[in-house]
């Protein structure tokens, strides 16, 4: 089983990039969504058909496979190198894929409410929501990369310097539109 960890990771890999365009992406519609619900007719009613269709082909042909296909190689590398889920990276790095998986389950909900034409969250909630990964992704990259050297300090301030530069870029998009 060995000799198929490479093979393994490279389609982890793959696969976590798409499904962070689904992650990205997604949330991205749900905000054309919003704000198309706002418009008159006809433009509200051809532009919602279309962003549906849109979202759920992301969602269901993309990001959804893609989730299960990344958990599921990521599974079998621990599988071949099972002492890892013994060390302290790996148990911040899946304690964040956790935080990966709910967003996905939780953003799965928002999905599904937008589908039926119930909007319940405003499109800058929304903006906001659709930081999360970035800043899951970043983490998540850090300790894959740097393992055992990542100190905890360091990945608090980078994580906190990323969250404040996207939250001011957020302001600063909000601000711009108005």
């Amino acid at each position: 089983m060995e000799s198929y960890y490479n093979y393994f990771k490279v389609l982890h890999i793959f696969f976590v990039v798409a499904w962070f365009a689904g992650l990205f992406y997604v949330p991205r519609l749900f905000i054309y969504h919003i704000e198309a619900s706002k418009k008159g007719s006809p433009e509200k009613e051809i532009l919602t058909k279309q962003l549906k269709i849109m979202t759920r082909r992301l969602w269901y042909i993309i990001s959804w496979p893609s989730a299960i296909l990344t958990i599921l190689f990521g599974v079998l590398m621990l599988t071949i190198i099972p002492s890892w889920i013994l060390q302290k990276w790996m148990i911040v790095k899946l304690s964040f894929v956790a935080l990966l998986i709910i967003y996905h389950l939780k953003t799965h909900v928002f999905f599904k409410q937008l589908q039926r034409d119930q909007i319940k969250k405003s499109s800058f909630f929304m903006r906001i929501w659709n930081e999360a990964p970035t800043l899951l992704l970043f983490i998540i990259i850090l300790l894959a990369t740097f393992k055992e050297a990542m100190t905890l300090l360091s990945g608090v301030v980078s994580f906190i310097s990323l969250m404040i530069f996207l939250f001011i870029g957020i302001k600063l998009y909000q601000k711009y539109r108005k």
